[in-house]
């Protein structure tokens, strides 16, 4: 017996052995390869500059004519890569969490800073980025610092959209498709969001959320800090409060 148990027990070890052995290391969002920018030095490029980053998708807008356009994030920053290179088998792949190289030229449309022209590999790691609480930068210059960051807002009260008394509208008002905007209000200042349509559908539960919010309703929100002509989240997560 005691020589069965010896045996079992140095079976055991040596599986232990082999299985430390294979074990992938774990990947560290904070470092970079050699050669590849940290966030600080993107924000730093010069527009039109040529920039080589490792990224995390966190979401996706769409894809189309082998064009992806990619909601990606790091540690310290976020990444909007517009009509990036990608193939629909490689589309299918970009899952949250994956992890990017991207090579491309930082650019800008609207005051919304982006990577376009781009080309994209796929490395081993994963990060999924948490929605930080930006409600107080709300109204101030900082925020800009958090452009295309998942982000949350929390006790906005909804506004009427535009004259005609409505909490919302919809892009296309003839077939009530397309994007949805809406307003919001904080401290007396009033902001336009948007339900960008190939990032999150008709069909999806944020879409319908906005499509019930009456005028008054208090409101938190998630989403990625697009820029147009100034602050203009990109909402993936409506939760009524009041």
């Amino acid at each position: 017996m005691k020589k069965i148990l010896a045996v079992l027990i140095a079976l055991a070890m040596m599986l232990i052995v082999v299985s430390c052995g294979t074990t992938k290391p774990v990947d560290d969002p904070s470092k970079k390869s050699e050669g590849v920018m940290t966030y600080e030095e993107y924000a730093k490029a010069e527009l039109n500059s040529k920039v080589t980053v490792e990224t995390y998708v966190q979401d996706k807008q769409s894809w189309w004519d082998n064009k992806a356009t990619v909601y990606t994030q790091d540690l310290d920053g976020a990444y909007f890569l517009y009509n990036m290179a990608c193939t629909e088998e490689e589309y299918a792949k970009l899952t949250p969490g994956t992890k990017i190289k991207v090579e491309g030229y930082k650019s800008e449309w609207a005051g919304e800073v982006e990577i376009t022209d781009a080309t994209f590999t796929i490395l081993e790691g994963t990060y999924v980025a948490q929605a930080k609480d930006t409600t107080a930068l709300l109204g101030k210059d900082e925020i800009i610092d958090k452009q295309n960051q998942l982000v949350s807002f929390k006790g906005l009260t909804v506004e009427a959209y535009d004259e005609t008394g409505a909490a919302f509208a919809y892009k296309n008002a003839v077939d009530k498709t397309d994007d949805l905007y809406f307003k919001v209000s904080l401290d007396g200042t009033t902001y336009s969001f948007c339900v960008e349509f190939y990032l999150r559908g008709k069909d999806t539960d944020v879409y319908k959320a906005v499509e019930n919010l009456k005028v008054g309703d208090k409101i938190d929100v998630e989403g990625f800090l697009y820029w147009y002509n100034g602050v203009n989240p990109h909402i993936t997560k409506v939760t009524v409060v009041g």
